[in-house]
Parts: C-alpha cells; structure tokens; sequence
C-alpha cells in the first residue's frame, strides 16, 4: 500500500505547486496592504507541498484505512465544506460559518445542542477577530452582517 501515500503526495504536490502559481498570478491593485493578496494562498500552497514530499520519500509502508463507515463520515464533512462554499456568499459569513461549524462539531460528537452552541460561538467569534479587530471584510449575504 507504499503505492497509495505516494500518489497521493503526488496529487498533493501538484496541488501545491499549482495553489503557488494560481497565488502568483493574482492582480493587485494599487491599493492593498504590505504582503499582498498573495502571500497567505503562497503560504499555504507551500505547507501541502512540503507535507506532500514526506509522504512521497516516507510513506506509510501499512497504511490503515478507514471504514466504509467513516468514509461516508469524511465525505459527508466534505459536502458540509462544499455546501458552506456555496452558500457563503448568499448567506453571508455568520449564518453560513455557524451552520457548518454546527454540522460539523455534531458530526465530532457533540449533542445536538452542544453543536449548535458550539456553531454559533465559532462564527461570532470568528466574525469578531477578522471584521471587528482586524477589519477584513467578511461576506455580508442576504441579512446584511
């Protein structure tokens, strides 16, 4: 199974490497802050082709994976971050983060309610540091915040 870690340190290296030339190819204006709209999407283009190279020198020579079961788990969270993708902009930043931080934290294991809370407090909180301390601007969607 050395044959599984490699190609995907291959597909993730190839992944990395095109994040970093899509990231050097976007167009600043002349009004942005010191880095630049780049840095942080260079950033991470070079953290996954950096990890990809361990798993394409070291791989794992058994890997274990996961059952049916929680690979239907890690899909659903896939779709979950898909569906936060699209909805994003229609729903806007808070209503849409606190969704899928609910779904998620429900789906790690949290009660019903525990998860909701635990949405809710991840979005406000994160709409806090980014908007109100930071001043980035966030996704306003349909509700305006």
């Amino acid at each position: 199974m050395i044959r599984s870690d490699r190609l995907l340190g291959a597909v993730c290296l190839v992944l990395g490497v095109a994040f970093i030339w899509g990231a050097t190819r976007i167009q600043t204006g002349f009004i942005i802050d010191p880095l630049g709209p780049q840095t942080f999407p260079i950033i991470i283009g070079v953290v996954l082709a950096s990890g990809s190279l361990w798993l394409l020198f070291r791989p794992d020579p058994d890997p274990v994976w996961p059952a049916l079961a929680k690979a239907w788990e890690i899909a659903g969270a896939a779709l979950v971050m898909i569906g936060y993708a699209l909805t994003l902009e229609h729903l806007g930043f808070v209503v849409s983060t606190a969704i899928a931080g609910a779904l998620l934290s429900w789906r790690l294991g949290s009660p019903p309610v525990g998860a909701i809370v635990a949405g809710v407090g991840i979005s406000l909180g994160i709409y806090v540091i980014f908007h109100l301390v930071l001043g980035l601007s966030l996704a306003k969607g349909v509700l305006g915040f």
